[in-house]
């Protein structure tokens, strides 16, 4: 296997669920990654190692997922220079906009990219993590746009199509109301 490229940490292993979201990106793309379980909170040593040896080992970019107002996307991202990507995960009473806020709100100097709330974010976490690693990979540009043209594609013919069907289906329920 290939020296990860991206990593992918989060908080707990209940957060597996939401960040397989970007994984999926990745294996898309034939990214190579690593997953890991670290807290910010709960095994805060740990993962502040494990964040300041990923530039050594070549990894360019690191996903960060979180529930229940962790700051792990924060903590991680103190400790390395790669660019770090925050998923707040939805996992507390508060439905994630107590993991968005712990994100989102970073200080000057300590940049996170906030993505959305939930399984969404974790997919755009992965995309993000493309767009970055494209950057300098002319190859997975490529590949990359091909993607977005398909996107827009589905967009097109899959919205013309539901259209269709729920103007049928007025069109049908009108005539039932005369």
């Amino acid at each position: 296997m290939k020296n990860p490229l991206v990593a992918v940490i989060m908080g707990s292993d209940s957060d597996i669920p939401v960040m397989e979201h970007a994984v999926r990106v990745l294996e898309k793309f034939e990214i190579p990654f690593e997953m890991t379980v670290l807290s910010a909170h709960r095994t805060p040593d740990q993962a502040a190692e494990y964040a300041r040896g990923l530039a050594s080992r070549g990894v360019k970019v690191l996903i960060a997922g979180a529930g229940w107002a962790a700051h792990l996307a924060g903590a991680v991202a103190a400790q390395t220079s790669i660019p770090v990507i925050g998923v707040p995960v939805d996992s507390s009473p508060l439905n994630g906009m107590d993991s968005l806020l712990s994100t989102v709100q970073m200080p000057p100097g300590v940049p996170v990219a906030a993505m959305a709330i939930g399984k969404g974010g974790a997919y755009n976490a992965g995309v993000f993590a493309v767009r970055i690693l494209a950057l300098l990979d002319p190859d997975l540009a490529r590949r990359y746009d091909l993607f977005t043209a398909q996107t827009a594609d589905d967009v097109l013919s899959g919205s013309n199509q539901k259209l269709a069907d729920y103007m049928a289906k007025r069109t049908q329920e009108k005539g039932h109301l005369r």
